[in-house]
């Protein structure tokens, strides 16, 4: 349901963001890692790393692609229903339009998530867009580099 402007909210803390942010990374991590074990991808990662070769660009796309269906499959229902991951829920904020209101499903996934995963992918550049994009949280706004991108904002849920 969207909200209008006049509940817009106050600006979620940086710490009760992080919070949000650790939540939803340990929901991912329990519900991914066995399928990334399972399916081969872990034993693969190790196995390069300790041999001195990357893996294959391909291998790195299916399972970041596989990561992202999981990452919907998770968090894709709160996220249309009210504009907040599990973490986000758990911590009472939610993610709005600049105007308030709860921007749409596709909005979210094709703009605030998915142009980081890709970013994820570039050998140099990914990791230095991982690092910079949350210390976009210490600008007045407090909106990160995905915030930005989305024209999204996040709020205390009232």
């Amino acid at each position: 349901m969207d909200t209008d402007a006049s509940d817009a909210g106050d600006l979620a803390s940086r710490w009760v963001r992080l919070g949000a942010a650790l939540l939803d990374g340990l929901i991912m991590m329990v519900v991914i890692l066995p399928i990334q074990w399972f399916g081969g991808f872990l034993p693969a990662a190790m196995n390069a790393a300790q041999n001195g070769y990357s893996l294959p660009f391909g291998t790195l796309l299916l399972w970041s692609l596989i990561g992202l269906v999981v990452f919907v499959a998770i968090q894709g229902w709160p996220l249309h229903q009210s504009g907040q991951t599990w973490g986000k829920r758990a911590v009472s904020i939610r993610i709005t339009d600049l105007d308030g209101n709860k921007p749409p499903l596709l909005r979210l996934l094709g703009l605030r998530y998915l142009p980081m995963q890709a970013a994820s992918l570039v050998p140099v550049v990914g990791p230095l867009v991982g690092f910079i994009n949350p210390l976009f949280i210490f600008r007045q706004d407090r909106r990160c580099l995905h915030d930005l991108i989305a024209g999204t904002r996040v709020v205390n849920v009232r």
